[in-house]
Formats: C-alpha cells, structure tokens, sequence
C-alpha cells in the first residue's frame, strides 16, 4: 500500500508540473537497448571482426562511454535498473526473472522477486506525465511467465510491440514469431528487421505532430540465444574470417547477428534523419550486461555475462545531441544504468524526480564540460548460481578500485582497474588493507540496501554431483 502510495504521489506531482510540449523545444528521446552485447563486440571499442558502421557513426557524432556498467552480470536486473534508475536489489530482482536454480549447492541461493512493480515509477511515467508520447519495442523480461500485469503498458508505456515475459524471442528469431504482443504480418520474416520496421513506423507517425515530443525505447531481442542469423551474412563472415582471422573473435554466426542488430539501428537512425527528427532527439546506446563467453569475447575485459569481472558488467555507453553532446567526445567517467534515467530527464529540460531514480545522478554536466559528481563507488548483489560457472557474489568499484567478495568459499578478489583491465592480478593479500576498505564500503551499502545475504544450504549433500566452478 505504500510502494502504491508513493507512486501516485510522484505521478501527481509530475502532472501537477505538465507544461504545454508544443510550446518549448523538448528533445525526443530514442533509446537502443541490445541483448548480452558484449563490451567489445561493436567496432569503436576495438572489434575486429563484426561491422558495425552505423553504431560506431553514433559514437563518431556523441559521447562514447568507456567505464560504463550494467547493474547486473544478466538481464532483468539491469532492465529493472534502466526503467527506474535504482539498484535493483530494491525490489529483489537480482536475478533474471524467473532465474534457474542449480540443485544441490553449497549455498541456499536467494528467489528473485518475479515482476518489476507496477507501481514502480519508470522512466515511461516520468516522461508521459510531462506530455510525452511513450513507446516500448522489443524484449521486456521485467515479469513473468502466467502474469496478467507488469508489461509495459503497465509501466508507463503508450504503445507495446513485443514487450513480453520472455527473454528469449518466444518463436525464435524467423517468422513466425509467436510473441502474443507481436501481430503477425505477411511479410514477417527476421525478428530484428520486424522490430526495426515498427520503430520506423511510430517515427512515421510521431512526424506528423512534430509539437508532442515522444520517448521511444527499441530493446532488441538480439544478440540473445538461439543464434540464429540470416544465413547470407553467416556465409559473409566465414569467408571474412577465412580470409583475415579475427582474434579473439571467430563466430561468424555470432558477428551475423551482430550485423543485423547494427543494419536496425542505421535503418531508425536514417528514418530519424530523413523524417527530420535527428537534430532534435536524444540518442542512446547501451546493452543489458556482457557477452556470453561461449559466444564471443569482451577482449580486453575478463570474463563475460553472469560473472562480476569487467566482462560480465562493462558494457558500451553512446549518447548522442547535436547541440548539447559534443562530437566525437569520450569519457572514462565511472557510470552507471542507474544514470540513464535522470540523465534523460535532465537532457530534456524536465525536472529530476530524485525519489524516484534515486540511486542515479544525471551525466548532463560531462557534456558540458562541468564538475561531474559521479559515484563515490557502484555495487552490485548476486545471491545465486549462474551456467556461467559464478557463485553468489557481491562487488563494488571505488575509484580505480574493484573488489568482489564470494559467499561459497569466502574468496575476496580486489583489483587495480587502471593498471589491470584484465582482472589478472589479484591484490587482496598485498594491499589488504585497500580490501578491508572497499569490503566494509560494500557491507554498509548491503545493510542500507537490506540485500538478503546467502548462507549455508543444510540440504546440500557433498556426495552428490555438483558442478564445480570455472573461476580462476
């Protein structure tokens, strides 16, 4: 009653502060989210092998992020993240939703809460109660499987093409798509290219009132299991890598998806362009968490998704506004997905809402080349077993500083980011008293947070088969 409470009160108060749209020069807000995007899977972070010109064109004309962090290692918590600019352990989704649990563990994993709440204030709200038009494409996973509420024309969302439970593309990536909130067309034929035809569409349609600004989120299904590319660029890649090998990216399955994932986001922006549209609208990139290892590589990170090395939450940050971004720009900047929403409330000329995303901090002044007070440390809570071979873990980055403390073995990992990007030095028994101070730094936040600490299983039988961990 309260959570519900306090939602309506922030709703109230941003319909208190509605001004008319058609009278000032709002910006537009479209935002690109990709699926287990690995941080150097796209050519402007040192990719070699996939060709992605239309991403690393974003880049060339905004801001590219190099220190920029997902909330979590996998996908609902960061989404929960994005949508209300707080750490996600606030509403117990530290998991995907509904998460995997392994049998027979050493340590008692803790349930991850199965829906973002609907009175939960979003990012949507946020912009709808200043007269925004809102817009959700592509892949949701922010409730569950049997859940008649939480989608996001729940949360804030005018229009919803796609936004489902699932993780995966229910259907698959070819047609037919059996996603009950995609209606099938005859010309349906890659799930990518349909996703990106829709945006197209309500840019279309938004054009046509150029007085109502809108925000539109395109969250695309891929670069998200079953892979499964169009088959000519597949054939593309294995001749590209026959003939120049790519190290250490070698999947030419993988870099097709990647290609289409890049050919959607050119198609939106040239729609953008061509509609008039560009110069007044906000652009992001940004993916949910780090590349699957088995998949590709996030070279010269460590480790990939579901693991708290870099290569689990790293991930690339682009902003673009003419006029307000300069071109070209990069900054190592400490941020967070956390940050997005108050930021674009920010670039936009709207009020920040810090009850509501109030574990962000609005990026505006790096564009404008003010101080910027950025985060005295991010964190992160992981109370569970992930296929990647991670055990329940808690981390955070102070500084230069990153320190992961383990809840099976008790290990304590701590690294110096700035000379050690690759994780390939553990510091904690030489500097144990920088450990001591990032682990005590930890443990206050995970009180504040009432994050539920995992322990001991007394189920576990040590006799039983159990996957051993892949952890250096």
């Amino acid at each position: 009653m309260r959570n519900r409470l306090f939602h309506s009160i922030v709703l109230l108060a941003l319909a208190v502060g509605i001004h008319d749209a058609s009278a000032t020069d709002q910006p537009n807000v479209l935002f690109f989210l990709v699926d287990d995007l690995g941080y150097s899977d796209i050519g402007c972070y040192g990719n070699t092998l996939h060709e992605t010109p239309n991403v690393d064109r974003l880049a060339r004309e905004g801001i590219r992020f190099t220190d920029a962090y997902a909330a979590c290692a996998v996908c609902s918590p960061t989404r929960a993240s994005i949508q209300t600019g707080q750490y996600p352990v606030r509403f117990g989704i530290t998991d995907w939703i509904p998460g995997a649990r392994m049998p027979n563990t050493p340590v008692k994993e803790v349930f991850t809460e199965r829906m973002l709440p609907v009175e939960a204030v979003t990012v949507a709200d946020a912009f709808k109660g200043h007269g925004y038009r809102t817009a959700f494409v592509g892949k949701w996973h922010l409730n569950d499987k049997g859940q008649k509420t939480g989608f996001p024309e729940e949360q804030g969302y005018e229009v919803n093409i796609g936004g489902y439970h699932k993780g995966s593309p229910p259907g698959g990536y070819f047609a037919p798509f059996k996603n009950p909130k995609i209606s099938a067309k005859p010309n349906d034929h890659y799930l990518t290219d349909r996703l990106g035809d829709e945006c197209i569409e309500l840019l279309g349609q938004y054009s046509k009132d150029r007085n109502i600004p809108f925000f539109l989120m395109l969250s695309f299904y891929t670069v998200h299991t079953p892979i499964q590319p169009k088959k000519e660029l597949v054939r593309y890649y294995e001749k590209k890598l026959a003939k120049h090998p790519s190290d250490p990216w070698k999947n030419p399955k993988y870099a097709a998806m990647v290609h289409s994932m890049d050919e959607n986001v050119g198609r939106v922006l040239e729609a953008l362009k061509s509609l008039g549209l560009d110069e007044d609208t906000i652009v992001v990139f940004f993916s949910d968490n780090g590349g699957v290892e088995e998949l590709t590589s996030c070279y010269p990170l460590s480790g990939g998704k579901g693991l708290y090395h870099e290569g689990g939450i790293r991930v690339p940050l682009i902003i673009r506004k003419p006029g307000m971004v300069e071109a070209g720009a990069e900054s190592a900047a400490i941020v967070s997905s956390n940050d997005l929403f108050p930021t674009l409330l920010d670039m936009a000329g709207l009020p920040l809402q810090p009850a509501a995303h109030k574990d962000g901090r609005s990026l505006k002044p790096i564009f404008e080349n003010k101080p910027f007070e950025g985060h005295a440390a991010l964190y992160w809570h992981f109370p569970h077993y992930h296929g990647s071979g991670e055990t329940p873990c808690s981390a955070t980055r102070v500084g230069d500083y990153k320190f992961i403390r383990h809840y099976e073995d008790g290990k304590r990992e701590l690294y110096n980011l700035k000379d050690d990007i690759g994780e390939t030095n553990n510091l904690v028994n030489t500097m144990p008293e920088k450990a001591a101070e990032l682990e005590a730094v930890l443990e206050q936040w995970l009180v504040e947070m009432h994050a539920v600490i995992p322990g001991p299983d007394p189920t576990y039988d040590p006799s039983k088969p159990f996957r051993k961990v892949k952890r250096k």
